[in-house]
Formats: C-alpha cells, structure tokens, sequence
C-alpha cells in the first residue's frame, strides 16, 4: 500500500511504493568503462593540471603519491572565463593510485587520509572567502561519474546555493535536527556506528538503501571538525559503502556532504548522506518533485545491518 512520507532533514516528500519494485525492467543499463589511458593513474600526472595538493611522497606532480589534489580540467565553477556568479575553484580529489579501488577498498589509513584532505580542502576554500563549499564523491557512470578511477570533488562557490538556504531555515525551526532526526529511527533505521558517527536509514529516504552518516554533536561546518571526528566519519563512510557493495552488488553512488556555508552562525549539524543510484527520477518526480520509493527504509537498514 502507498504511503505518503516527508523527510524533515531534507525537506523532500517521497511516496513509498513497494509494490513497484515486482515492476519488469526491459531497458539494458550502461556499463562503466576503464579508460585505456587513465589520466587519474600514477604516471599519468601530466595529464592533469598541476596539484594543489598530495599525500605521500614522490616529486610535486609525479608518481609516489597516496591521495592527490588538482583543479578540475573541465570546471563547473571558477576558471579564468568564469562570469560573475560562476567564480570559484573546481577540484579533484584522486583516492589512491589504485585505478580500481573504490570508498570501500580503502584500508584505515587510507580512508582516514583522504577524508581529512576533503576537510582540509574546505578549510583552504572557506579561508580563502569563498561562500560555501561542496564536497561529493559521484562512483560509477550511473551516478554521474566521467572518469572511472575513484574519485571525489571540493567545488567552492561564491553565492549559496537554495538548496542550502532551505535546509538553514529548516535547522531555525528545530536547531538539533540531525540528532533528533537519528534518534526517532535509531531503533529500527540505525545500520551501523564507529565511535561517536553513527549511519541510519531514514523512513523518508528518497532513494533504497540510502544511508545518513553524522558525528553527533560536532557542529556547523564540515571544515571544523577535528581528526577524531574526521576518523570516525571516514571508518564510518569506508563500512557503509562496504556494506552497500556486499548487498547490492557493488552499485553506483553518490556521497554528499551537506555542510552550512562558510560564514554565519545559524544553526546547522553538517552531515553525510550516502546514495546508491538503483532508480532513475522520471516523470513524475520531475513535475510534482515528489519521489517514489520501492523499498522500505526499515527493511533496507536491517538488510544493511546484516551485510
């Protein structure tokens, strides 16, 4: 039976509809492709513009890296023909060398490395003026990704996005949102926790097995949180998407870093919300801007739990 649900942390309105997931499938997905030529790949630092960042050892743009940093070659923002509204920078963020190894193949170390850059590079953007930072990693061709060695994306603009002003008016009306947002589906939603960051599912979820990830009580701004709550969210991260690949098979995702912009001091929790891209918004979602969900949040965590 359809039921009619409204997400508070994000504000979106979803209809949950299991019966549509007996629905056939006749359309073939597109398969994600190696390049021949990763220009991600050690030896390949040519190919790219200079960094702005690296972790491991090796010249400046050479091999011997672990995690390295560069401007995006095809920039969404910034860029010397950027007009006003569309300044800003537009960076890549390579998570290791290892042109097949994805969030979930990272060791400790290495998870724990690469998220503290993501925090780093929000610092060095935040400092720098710039209004609001977004940090995403986009795995797979289905979740928007054009370059198949794993990767992530610091895009920092010089305006605020809607999207962001509306969640700040949301945090107005209710300042602890995503603890008591946790803490109403903490029972059944919670999938798993890593020191003080905990990952639900939520009942309003707007995709199947969608995941949230806070480090409860660490405030505003992703760019602030210290190394322990950075490794906590990083293990917390690397154990879900490992979980999504155990259940269902390995699928495209989005990670999002939903963080407050750079100055101010509203009220706002930055959190992380972990989407595997198993549907296509179509039609109707596009003309209503409700969503329909075939799985239930509920049955979702405990499959999660148990993967």
């Amino acid at each position: 039976m359809p039921e009619l649900r409204h997400d508070e942390l994000t504000g979106e309105v979803v209809l949950l509809a299991p019966g549509r997931a007996a629905r056939p499938h006749t359309t073939a997905p597109v398969a994600d492709g190696d390049a021949a030529a990763c220009p991600f790949c050690p030896g390949h630092e040519s190919e790219t513009p200079p960094e702005v960042e690296r972790v491991g050892g090796g010249e400046p743009n050479g091999p011997g890296w672990r995690v390295r940093v560069f401007p995006n070659l095809y920039p969404a923002v910034g860029g010397p023909e950027a007009t006003p509204g569309a300044t800003g920078a537009h960076e890549v963020v390579v998570l290791s060398p290892d042109h097949h190894r994805t969030l979930a193949g990272l060791d400790d170390t290495q998870v724990v490395e690469l998220v503290r850059v993501l925090r780093d590079r929000s610092r060095a953007h935040a400092a720098a003026g710039h209004a609001h930072v977004q940090v995403v990693v986009n795995q797979g061709r289905a979740a928007g990704a054009s370059i198949a060695h794993p990767h992530a994306q610091v895009l920092a603009l010089d305006f605020v996005p809607p999207a962001v002003v509306a969640a700040l008016a949301r945090f107005a009306t209710a300042d602890r949102l995503v603890e008591d947002h946790h803490g109403a589906v903490a029972t059944d939603g919670q999938v798993l926790a890593r020191g003080d960051a905990v990952i639900w599912c939520s009942p309003g979820s707007s995709s199947g097995f969608e995941m949230r990830l806070a480090a409860l009580g660490t405030g505003r701004r992703f760019a602030d949180a210290s190394d322990d709550d950075i490794r906590d969210v990083a293990l917390g991260l690397r154990d879900a998407t490992r979980r999504l690949a155990a259940v269902l098979a390995d699928p495209p995702y989005n990670v999002v870093v939903y963080d407050a912009p750079t100055a101010g001091d509203d009220p706002y929790h930055w959190w992380v919300r972990i989407v595997p891209r198993l549907e296509v918004p179509a039609g109707f979602e596009l003309g209503t801007g409700v969503l329909i969900e075939p799985v239930d949040p509920a049955d979702a965590a405990a499959l999660l739990r148990a993967g």
